[in-house]
């Protein structure tokens, strides 16, 4: 069903911001939701939009501003509304946007034309062009790709964005051309990011809304390392609710707000300020906190994990993780995930024990503190043959600390965690899924109280709220986990004991030690409250 070409026009009075909304929910309107998804196609709302450009102090003469994935153009008209309101001194703007979807195009350039009218009644030049292509492939240059192209393209003052998100695959062109700053299967957000920043002017404003994925975990170690040796942030606002920032367009996503500057000064020292509303309908209510660069962000690690502690609870438990010096390592600890990938070991798994079989341990059989190869799923087969060819994939049989590799939106937790024994079952060789991390003594066995201490502390409230400050996504990596600090060995030996002496393994007898021990009980009774 097309638009009517009336309902097209822009309303008596109507600002830019409101009619590029309009023409975009007339688009959506008209177009199904595998399109959308396929295209990464998610619109910013009025509210987001306009509190994205209010995020701006380029009040120039001339501003030159990016737009890499434009859609209906709401997030261009917002910034030039804000600049134009807040500045004496504009006098002249340029647009450079693009769009890939060409039947999204003429809405853009209706929105675009309308704003160059409403600047003009404000004695202001604006011109624009809207790009029909993909953005990273036109801008391939700025990855070290067909550098005569470079020619045609100018630095700019403000980037700002709501960029696609959804996987590539390694063979995609856009991954190959950003495989400098990307790893693995990159999400195309990453990139648009990456080839923003190269384009702009040095001291250029840097304006983001992505998802909050990039943040941790391996997938984005390498962009990382490119990005926060890049941007100097200052500003970060986070969206409490998963569902409500894109609502309208069914999405399920953990959201940030980004803005800083192209800084490629390693010694980044500034102060930067993180704000959290639960949703765009709260942003004039948002709680707010400050924090040294530095404290967010070590740019001396591999990782980079960028942490984003938004109340006062967090805050409290982000410093005592930061008076912990340990790692996993330290204590001759390692962790691995589990090397039995299901669809490639199809031919060796069965559903009931063979002779010459061992058990294989999925991700459904680990509950907090519990290991139940009992809880058994169709087309999941507990167990796997031990031939010469799967050998490869199976771990011998000792104490683990088995660790789920993911959440589920009905899961509380993040971190879900359960003491293996090896004792448990008859076997010398065990299978592990790939949807399980497991955590080993890299010499020697666990004591009893060291596997209890440490499986207890991952289950706690307190690992877990501390965990929440730096993931964005479902996925538990073994490359957090391997970063995140501890308490001292004797410290995790202790609470084993204690909790040995109890013989109560519940999520609250383990929460009571946990912050008993370590006398926070009161950072979750104000939680609480």
């Amino acid at each position: 069903m097309k638009a009517n070409i009336t309902e097209l026009e822009p309303l008596e009075k109507e600002n830019p911001v409101q009619y590029a909304d309009r023409l975009g929910l007339i688009y959506s309107s008209n177009v199904i939701q595998k399109h959308k998804k396929e295209n990464g196609q998610y619109f910013t709302s009025v509210e987001i939009a306009r509190f994205l450009a209010s995020l701006s102090h380029k009040f120039e003469k001339t501003v030159k501003i990016l737009d890499p994935g434009c859609g209906a153009g709401i997030l261009t008209c917002a910034l030039v509304e804000h600049l134009v309101s807040n500045s004496n001194k504009l006098k002249e703007i340029d647009i450079t946007s693009y769009e890939i979807d060409t039947n999204l195009i003429s809405y853009t350039t209706r929105a675009f034309s309308y704003l160059k009218e409403w600047c003009i009644s404000k004695q202001i030049d604006l011109i624009f062009e809207i790009i029909h292509g993909d953005f990273i492939l036109n801008n391939k240059f700025v990855f070290g790709f067909d550098r005569k192209q470079k020619e045609t393209n100018s630095d700019f003052d403000i980037v700002i964005s709501n960029p696609p998100y959804f996987k590539l695959s390694k063979e995609d062109k856009r991954a190959i051309i950003a495989q400098s700053v990307t790893n693995g299967h990159p999400n195309i957000y990453s990139i648009f990011m990456a080839a923003s920043l190269k384009l702009l002017k040095e001291g250029g404003e840097f304006i983001f809304i992505t998802p909050r994925s990039f943040s941790s975990g391996n997938y984005f170690k390498t962009f990382r390392n490119f990005f926060f040796f890049s941007v100097r942030l200052d500003y970060i606002h986070l969206f409490v609710s998963r569902k409500e920032t894109f609502e309208r367009d069914n999405v399920l996503q953990e959201t940030i707000i980004m803005k800083g500057q192209k800084n490629f000064d390693a010694e980044k020292n500034n102060v930067v300020t993180i704000t959290s509303s639960k949703s765009a309908d709260d942003l004039e209510k948002c709680k707010i906190k400050a924090y040294n660069y530095k404290e967010l962000i070590d740019l001396s690690s591999k990782e980079k994990i960028l942490h984003t502690p938004i109340s006062d609870f967090e805050e409290k438990i982000f410093k005592l993780f930061k008076n912990w010096n340990s790692r996993l390592q330290d204590y001759d600890l390692q962790i691995s995930t589990g090397p039995v990938v299901a669809h490639r070991a199809v031919n060796f798994i069965r559903d009931t024990e063979e002779p010459g079989s061992v058990p294989l341990f999925w991700l459904h059989n680990v509950n907090k503190m519990e290991v139940n190869p009992l809880n058994q799923k169709p087309n999941k087969g507990q167990y796997i043959q031990l031939v010469q060819k799967s050998l490869s994939i199976l771990v011998k049989n000792r104490d683990y600390i088995f660790l789920r590799r993911f959440s589920s939106k009905d899961d509380k937790s993040r971190l879900i965690a359960s003491p293996y024994f090896k004792d448990s079952i008859d076997a010398k060789l065990i299978g592990i899924e790939n949807k399980l991390n497991y955590i080993y003594k890299k010499n020697g066995e666990f004591q009893k109280n060291e596997l209890i201490g440490l499986a207890a502390l991952l289950n706690s409230d307190l690992f877990d709220s501390y965990f929440r400050t730096f993931n964005g996504n479902i996925n538990v990596s073994a490359t957090e986990l391997r970063e995140m600090p501890f308490p001292t060995e004797e410290e995790i030996k202790k609470i084993g004991d204690n909790l040995l002496e109890l013989n109560n393994f519940t999520s609250e007898a383990i929460n009571d030690e946990v912050n008993n021990f370590f006398g926070i009980k009161h950072f979750f009774v104000n939680e609480e409250n």
